[in-house]
């Protein structure tokens, strides 16, 4: 430390110093570690990792070396961190359940889809393999920019070339700090079609690049079970939720019986993991009509699943394991990328393509440039091989009898100094005949090749042209064949399938009833609203819910949560029941907002005591835990208030304070859970009721025993969040709507 300097103490406020060096934390992590470059789709690990092994000769062509001969050149030279983050970052690469196209080829142990880990490095090989070797493809010919190292003594590459669409290739994942991203692989024909088709058609929407990319295309197969509608919009968003499932057969067996067997399994899914979780359910007694569970995997994977008979519905068995395990998974879908490698940003799928494009064509400009540069450098050596060799024996008296041969060179044939240099160097065999011939065809390639070039970096035109042969090819190596046969299988989204209590319940109507106090019990039949029911001292009616004995109930508690119960497990008969929190885990201190049949189909408008809400698919509101699903994220103080049929195009809302606010219900967004977003804007107090409802209908509430319906309602019209105005004439002083619920 110096001397000037030395046990000084600067003070600064905590709170500053802290957001200084958490922000400069932050920024690291994001830029250097966690997410990818929309251009080459690689972190700084894997970038360093390609480009160690290009120093060390790692190509397709060569022999394999130790990996910890590549993870210590990756450490000591690039990546000063620790040797297992670097191992771990190699050994994923080489995965083929992991990676969809590898980019480095392992030899030895590397792990495995149970989960089991790779071999320590000191014990498994690699080499890079052909993609890899795409990436790199003209870095030695100043394609890219390079920087130095953290130590100053190297230089490594800022972005790697990458002819081979990498990013959407492979995908990528990762954590920073206030961000994320989840990118799923994909095809990379299909990827390299929207690219050329992007080229072709500069405006081209989102919705005609996946007609040529289709989908995810996931290492480990599987099924995508999703619209086209749902599927667009993660695309055009770069944000979404993808709902993978599980591939299987059914396979007749001996005397009429038969089993399933699962093949392929969702990506990021571990085998091991699995089955143990289907083996649990099963000892729980949670998947009635399944009787075993048997891993008979070799090479391929072959689960075998034994139904409890064979008069079980196979759809039905198989729906009851996609609800219940991760047979069917979610791929969260977040294409959060560094543009430019500088700036985070969720792109779409066209931006996507059009980086990478961008940098395939800055690439090919530099080369071209680099190359010229090389070909005036040999020109201009030749030209001056040329300029002598008709007077070799002057060249020879001068180089022989001078001191000084090079400037008395360059006067006599007035060539330049590396002219003169580069006779000089000239062998003995070189003078002779045949060899000027091959100078002056050598010489009229260059020139050829130079005036292509500049033709080239002249028109734009001919250089995308280019861009789109090289896609092509890449296209034609990597889009077909074992490796680029697409694996995932795209499809319509999956029905719903009303599973279990159908298969062992008989099928009759019930009437479920559910008091005040928590109290649930269900009689037999479809009983009146006025029918005489019978309750405890101080207890009374809360909900009556007509129903069948197979049905699910969707029950909402005021903590967020939504608990399922099924109809064939609530007691019959006329007694009291049974206290409906030994059937679900309710606490005490939280009520039931709701307790109704959910329309799997539908969707819901969900809001919070504050008037925060969202639109929910109704398959959300299932549970199969005692413990309910989290639906509405409460801030404290606040309650779950609402649930209504968001079947309509407007949203009426009125407050505590009685302002009616109406606004279109698009916006509103669609999750499946989640906070959700301030529906109107209030000083005190919170919300008193919602609908949704068509606004060419008009809005319709219930006063006593008769209906109003105002159908002008301009001077309420609005957009969300705003605060509305006093409700018309005649509204209930109650600020309710007065219609049911769900």
């Amino acid at each position: 430390m110096p001397d000037d300097i030395r046990g000084q103490i600067e003070e600064a406020p905590l709170r500053n110093a802290l957001s200084e060096r958490y922000l400069a934390y932050a920024l690291s992590t994001i830029m250097s570690r966690s997410l990818p470059d929309a251009r080459d789709g690689l972190k700084p690990v894997h970038r360093r990792l390609i480009y160690a092994m290009h120093q060390l000769k790692l190509d397709p062509r060569s022999g394999f070396k130790k990996c910890a001969r590549v993870v210590g050149d990756v450490m000591g030279k690039f990546h000063p961190h620790g040797d297992s983050s670097i191992y771990e970052a190699l050994v994923r690469l080489a995965q083929d359940f992991s990676s969809r196209f590898p980019l480095i080829e392992g030899q030895g142990n590397f792990g495995n889809i149970d989960g089991d880990n790779a071999a320590a490095m000191r014990y498994t090989e690699s080499r890079l393999t052909e993609i890899a070797e795409l990436l790199l493809r003209g870095i030695d010919e100043n394609a890219v920019d390079f920087r130095a190292t953290y130590d100053g003594e190297e230089l490594e590459p800022v972005v790697l070339p990458g002819a081979f669409p990498n990013l959407l290739a492979n995908g990528a994942s990762g954590i920073a700090v206030g961000m994320a991203t989840s990118i799923p692989p994909h095809n990379a024909g299909e990827v390299c079609a929207a690219a050329m088709h992007l080229i072709a058609h500069p405006e081209a929407d989102t919705a005609t690049l996946l007609q040529h990319l289709r989908g995810p295309d996931f290492p480990t197969g599987g099924e995508l079970v999703e619209d086209e509608a749902t599927i667009c919009a993660a695309y055009e968003t770069g944000r979404g939720s993808l709902r993978t499932r599980a591939r299987w057969v059914k396979e007749p067996q001996k005397n009429g019986t038969w089993v399933i067997v699962v093949t392929e399994i969702p990506y990021q899914v571990q085998k091991s993991r699995l089955v143990e979780q289907i083996a649990l359910l099963l000892t729980e007694k949670k998947l009635p009509l399944l009787a075993d569970i048997r891993d008979e995997s070799a090479e391929t994977i072959r689960l075998v699943l034994e139904p409890k008979s064979r008069t079980v519905d196979a759809d039905m068995l198989m729906a009851s394991l996609f609800r219940a395990s991760s047979l069917e998974a979610r791929f969260a879908m977040n294409m959060n990328v560094l543009a430019d490698g500088r700036t985070p940003r969720v792109m779409g799928l066209r931006d996507l393509l059009r980086a990478w494009l961008d940098h395939r064509h800055e690439v090919l400009v530099r080369r071209s440039n680099h190359r010229l540069d090389a070909i005036a450098r040999r020109l201009e050596i030749l030209e001056g091989y040329l300029a002598v060799f008709l007077n070799l024996d002057e060249v020879i008296r001068i180089i022989r009898t001078e001191n000084e041969p090079k400037p008395v060179l360059m006067k006599t044939f007035t060539l330049t100094e590396v002219q003169a240099e580069a006779i000089l160097n000239m062998r003995l065999r070189s003078l002779r005949r045949l060899e000027e011939m091959e100078i002056r065809n050598e010489h009229k390639k260059l020139t050829a090749e130079q005036k292509s070039l500049n033709a080239l970096l002249k028109d734009e035109g001919k250089r995308w042209e280019k861009i789109s042969g090289e896609i092509a090819e890449v296209r034609e190596k990597f889009g077909a064949g074992p490796l680029g046969a697409r694996r995932t299988q795209i499809s319509a989204a999956a029905p719903v399938v009303e599973i279990v209590a159908e298969a062992l319940v008989e099928r009759e109507a019930i009437t479920v009833i559910l008091s005040q106090k928590g109290w649930i019990r269900a009689q037999k039949g479809h009983l009146a609203n006025d029918a005489e029911l019978k309750f405890k001292e101080g207890d009374h009616l809360a909900f009556l819910l007509r129903c069948e004995s197979t049905d699910r109930l969707a029950l909402l508690g005021t903590n967020g949560r939504v608990y399922t119960i099924k109809a064939s497990d609530i007691p019959r008969g006329r007694g009291d029941g049974q206290a409906i929190r030994l059937m679900i885990e309710l606490p005490n201190e939280d009520g039931i907002l709701r307790l109704f049949l959910a329309d799997m189909l539908g969707k819901y408008l969900v809001a919070s005591s504050s008037g925060r809400g969202f639109i929910v698919p109704g398959a959300e509101l299932v549970s199969e835990r005692r413990a309910g699903r989290q639906i509405l994220t409460l801030k404290p103080g606040e309650e779950w208030h609402a649930c209504v049929p968001a079947n309509g195009d407007h949203v009426a809302v009125i407050g505590q304070n009685r302002k009616l606010l109406v606004f279109p219900l698009a916006e509103v967004p669609e999750m499946p859970k989640g906070a959700g977003v301030q529906l109107q804007k209030y000083k005190d107090g919170g919300i008193a009721d919602v609908k949704v409802f068509a606004l060419a209908n008009g809005l319709t509430w219930r006063l006593g025993a008769n209906t109003r319906t105002e159908t002008k309602l301009t001077e309420w019209l609005g957009s969300r969040a705003q605060a509305g105005r006093l409700p018309p004439n005649g509204f209930p002083k109650s600020g309710k709507f007065g219609d049911e619920a769900v």
